[in-house]
């Protein structure tokens, strides 16, 4: 059953939209549930009118479905026969399904498996010769969680059951405000605008960004600089007029992205990678990444069949209902408590190839419009399968010449990966060196490897890291863009995994000369940055214990 329907809604979902003819007319009844459910049948009860979430207006429809009921609400509506219809709704949930009945040519129905935000779906139908009323419905799937609909539609000829009229222009938004500045980003509000299924943000006059909610978070900006935005509300119909213009000032600079790490960073910084998906780990929302962390690294960005190019998609299934909204906002939260977001690339199954100056220029621009959308800092290169210096270089220069000075650039390369400034990954550090915040190796699942005096050692002890640390800070990279990458607890590696109080010795080491090994750095390096982990999940199911003892000792570094 699952897979027939799924078959049918795939073999659909891709239809165009015919676009209405100016005397077409929505067909539905009370296809915004502003009456409740009046005209609508939801099958075992599952159905109720609700205020909250709404996509436009005051009332939403929400069904819930039940092992045994997919929570079905239809209404029939009344067409002309040979006719084509535009058939659409916006739904927000897990597995809602869009569909006709009965219009005496081809059934048809699209579906989305997730939807954590307001998505619009639509399809197009035919009546047959003698088709006077179709059904259309919405349902969700057996035991799943409530989905909700807004905004139906069944546009095309008049058949003389409807009333609800076509799409306007909508207004101009009011209310525009900033709500927040860095010194490279500005954060924007404004109120819902009536029939409106999106906005554009402009940055002095520029359109910057279309955003589906009612903020949005321009960024690579220059510090100390007024700038004057607006916005405008979109739908099927156009664009509004531009609302009334509000200015706003980027903070003073606190430094550049290799010494900086970004103007806030404290000068000794925790990073913790946050996972956007649920592999047995304490599930987590951004908000509650434990306040140890200075670098939070959002895990993955995902490729594209474009070159080069990289995608962003929360996992809010897999996350327990985790918005989009929430979790922008919760970045910007971030950013109040002084802390950095930075968007990670590649990780064990990553497969992100920078190999030309095409690719490296679609990276550079799919990385920067993620910044735009979602308000990250930065990003964080964690390819495991190999890294071009050449055209990962340029592709990262490109960003930072897009994103200004404050772009925070980590790397989380594999203990191979640096054990020789011939190595890429190396290499690509060392090229840029002037912008980049810092490297946290990962010193796990590696196995026994060579130190900065030639000597063997395995890892799990103070030695293996000191050692290995020492190869990048006498290899030409500042103390200051150099970390330790350690998992949070002995489920977040294969191997390598060692206490805590194990991690805080090898920093001692390195920064003051104290609580060494058997290895003794020749010099100490007070700037050293600090500590990695992964994950902020994994540290959160063992209870903190990690970021309880490695973040107080990292921050009282001198």
């Amino acid at each position: 059953m699952w897979s027939a329907a799924t078959a049918l809604a795939l073999s659909v979902a891709g239809l165009a939209a015919t676009p209405a003819a100016a005397a077409d007319v929505n067909n539905a009844t009370n296809a915004g549930f502003e009456s409740g459910l009046a005209g609508w049948t939801c099958s075992a009860g599952s159905g109720t009118a609700v205020s909250s979430p709404v996509h436009s207006g005051s009332s939403a429809l929400k069904a819930t479905p039940a092992g045994q009921d997919d929570a079905q609400c239809s209404q029939t509506v009344a067409v002309k026969p040979n006719s084509t219809y535009t058939l659409s709704a916006w739904v927000q949930g897990a597995y809602t399904y869009l569909g006709v009945t009965g219009t005496g040519t081809t059934d048809v129905s699209t579906w989305t498996p997730d939807a954590s935000a307001w998505k619009q779906l639509s399809t197009s139908f035919t009546t047959g010769s003698s088709t006077t009323s179709v059904t259309v419905y919405t349902h969700g799937w057996y035991g799943q969680p409530a989905y909700y609909a807004d905004d139906v539609s069944v546009y095309g000829p008049d058949g003389g059951g409807g009333g609800d009229p076509a799409p306007t222009v909508p207004a101009a938004p009011s209310g525009l405000k900033a709500t927040g500045t860095t010194s490279s980003s500005v954060s924007l509000a404004w109120n819902t605008v009536s029939g409106a299924t999106g906005y554009n943000v402009y940055r002095d006059g520029s359109k910057v960004t279309a955003v589906s909610g009612t903020s949005a978070t321009v960024t690579g900006l220059t510090a100390s600089t007024s700038y004057s935005f607006q916005v405008t509300a979109t739908n099927a119909a156009g664009e509004s007029a531009k609302s009334a213009a509000v200015s706003a000032t980027t903070s003073p600079t606190g430094g550049g992205g290799g010494d900086g790490g970004g103007g806030t960073l404290p000068k000794h910084a925790v990073t913790g990678y946050w996972q956007n998906f649920n592999n047995g780990a304490t599930v987590q929302k951004l908000s509650d990444v434990q306040s140890a962390y200075d670098i939070i690294a959002v895990a993955f960005a995902d490729a594209t069949t474009t070159p080069g190019a990289v995608s962003f998609t929360l996992d809010s299934k897999g996350l327990n209902g985790y918005t989009v909204d929430q979790f922008k906002a919760d970045i910007q939260a971030k950013h109040a408590a002084g802390k950095k977001v930075v968007i990670s690339i590649g990780g064990q199954n990553g497969t992100v190839s920078i190999s030309d100056s095409t690719s490296a220029a679609n990276f550079a621009n799919s990385v920067y419009s993620l910044m735009q959308t979602y308000g990250f800092d930065g990003v964080d290169i964690d390819l495991e399968n190999g890294i071009n210096p050449t055209y990962m270089t340029q592709a990262l220069r490109s960003l930072s010449a897009k994103a200004g000075p404050n772009l925070v650039i980590t790397m989380a390369p594999q203990t191979i990966d640096m054990q020789s400034t011939s190595a890429g990954y190396f290499q690509t550090a060392l090229n840029i060196k002037d912008i980049l915040t810092v490297v946290n190796t990962q010193y796990y699942n590696s196995g026994s490897m060579l130190g900065c005096d030639g000597k063997v050692y395995s890892q799990g002890t103070v030695d293996f890291l000191t050692a290995l640390a020492c190869i990048q800070l006498q290899g030409g990279l500042s103390p200051s863009q150099v970390g330790l990458g350690l998992p949070a607890s002995t489920s977040g590696a294969g191997s390598g995994y060692v206490s805590p109080t194990v991690v805080n010795n090898a920093l001692d080491c390195l920064s003051k000369g104290t609580n060494c090994g058997t290895f003794k750095p020749s010099k100490t390096y007070p700037d050293l940055r600090g500590a990695m982990t992964w994950s902020t999940n994994w540290d959160a199911t063992a209870g903190n214990a990690w970021s309880n003892s490695v973040g107080p000792h990292v921050h009282a570094m001198p």
